[in-house]
Parts: structure tokens; C-alpha cells; sequence
């Protein structure tokens, strides 16, 4: 349960903002849609009743609403984007791709739709076609955060056990913006991993400029600072997991450990 409530989380993330997001690897929906114009009174009200039920976790009633959006206005490929990422979250795959497909048919440059359809298709293990849709979501002049789709290409690639090519898309992501959590986070595991020790402290401290700590991050901090023989830092990392977040996977190691 709490692995699934991670996840609807970071699948929530895009619409409180991208310093928001959890340095987790699966890649982060993008649910910052907003009804056009020409979309009438009716519809735009009960998408964004959709969107608001659905980032609470209440689908039944999200639903509801996103249908009656749906039937107010069925030209709109927003909300079909939107019903897919909830079909996606309640484990129906298919009834999600048939969404994600009539948001594209509607509007096949849709960098949301694209974002999200990507997302669902590395969650697919598809991962050829979820890079693509990703590549594709970025290459629209018109999204104003191209960094978050090559950031999950990238998520996808790390996940997929393909991590140069991974890192080459973090960087990229950070090329374009300097301040993207996940990339940063992830670029701290792939230096730790190289044994390069002082890039990981570097980008932890841009991560912990831009992002609030989790116990993933904390427990990077320990691993970055014991190995630079810091143990203040240590100390004080150590610290911060063990009270903030005591019932974490990390906490529990760190219980476990001689690390205190």
C-alpha cells in the first residue's frame, strides 16, 4: 500500500510544480492540463473537478466528472489524456492506452498527452516506443518543460538497467534546466556508483537547493559523506532520516548498520 500511494504521488507531482518532484525512477505524469478556450463552461468545470478528485485518490468520483467533461465536450483531447492517467493509476492498461490514443488522435503534438503515454508505456516495459513518445513529447517548440520528458526518458533508461544512456538525458534535462530534481538525484547515484564522490555531494547540494529531502536522499547523504570521511555530515544526515522519516526502508538500514 504504501509503494502504491508513492507512486499516485509521484504521478501527482507535475501540478504543484517541478520542484516537487519525489527522486524516485518512475518517470512523473504530466497533469498540467488546462482546458482551451474554445472548450465550454460545462466541460472545463468538470475537468477540473476530474483533475481535482483524481489527485486525491478519489476515482470513482474523478471519473464521474471527467466523463461528464467528456460528454460536454468530446472533441477536447485533454480530458482523454486525463482518463487514461486514471485508468493507468487503477491498473486497467487497456481502457488507459485507448484514452492516451483518442487524446493523440485529437491532437497528436500534445507534449501532456505524449509525457503521460510515454510514462505508461515504460510502465508497460515497452521500452522503445516509450522512448520515442518521449523524444517526440520534447521536441514540441510549444511545451514549455521539454526537461521533464527527457527526464523520464532518462527514468526509463535507469530503470531498464540502461544508465549511460540515462545519464546522457539527465544531462541534457540539465542543460535546459539546472533545477530538475529527479535528474539531480539521479545524477548523485550515478556518480556515487562511479566512485566519484565529490560530483555526488555536488549535485546532492543542487538536489537539497531545489527539493525537500526524502529518505532516499538522506540515506545518499550518508553513503556521499562516509565516503569523504565527513562524519558531521554523517551525523547530521543520519539525523535527519532517523526523525523525519522512521518507518523508511532507509531508516531501517540505517538502524541496522554501524552508520549512526
Amino acid at each position: 500500500m504504501q509503494k502504491n500511494i508513492r507512486h499516485i504521488f509521484l504521478l501527482l507531482t507535475i501540478v504543484l510544480g517541478l520542484t516537487a518532484c519525489n527522486p524516485a525512477v518512475s518517470p512523473t505524469a504530466d497533469k498540467n492540463i488546462r482546458p482551451s478556450r474554445g472548450t465550454n463552461e460545462v466541460a472545463s468545470a468538470n475537468l477540473n473537478l476530474g483533475i481535482a478528485y483524481l489527485k486525491q485518490g478519489q476515482y470513482e468520483s474523478a471519473l464521474e466528472n471527467l466523463e461528464k467533461a467528456r460528454a460536454a465536450d468530446p472533441g477536447y483531447s485533454g480530458t482523454y489524456n486525463v482518463i487514461g492517467l486514471l485508468y493507468q493509476q487503477i491498473n486497467q492498461p487497456e481502457k488507459a492506452e485507448k484514452n492516451y490514443k483518442k487524446a493523440l488522435s485529437l491532437n497528436s503534438h500534445d507534449s501532456s498527452t505524449l509525457n503521460n503515454y510515454g510514462n505508461f508505456l515504460c510502465q508497460q516495459n515497452r521500452l522503445e516506443e516509450a522512448q520515442e513518445t518521449f523524444l517526440r513529447a520534447a521536441d514540441n517548440p510549444l511545451y514549455p518543460t521539454p526537461e521533464i520528458a527527457i527526464t523520464n526518458n532518462g527514468l526509463c533508461l535507469y530503470s531498464n538497467q540502461k544508465k549511460d544512456e540515462a545519464k546522457e538525458y539527465f544531462q541534457q534535462a540539465l542543460q535546459m534546466n539546472p533545477q530538475v530534481p529527479q535528474a539531480l538525484i539521479k545524477m548523485c547515484e550515478l556518480a556515487l556508483d562511479d566512485f566519484n564522490y565529490l560530483s555526488a555531494r555536488a549535485y546532492l547540494q543542487r538536489y537539497q537547493d531545489v527539493a525537500q529531502h526524502t529518505a532516499r536522499s538522506l540515506w545518499l547523504g550518508i553513503q556521499v559523506e562516509r565516503e569523504l570521511g565527513d562524519k558531521d555530515a554523517v551525523s547530521s544526515y543520519a539525523l535527519l532520516l532517523k526523525n523525519s522519516f522512521p518507518d523508511s526502508d532507509e531508516a531501517t538500514i540505517l538502524r541496522d548498520s554501524k552508520v549512526q
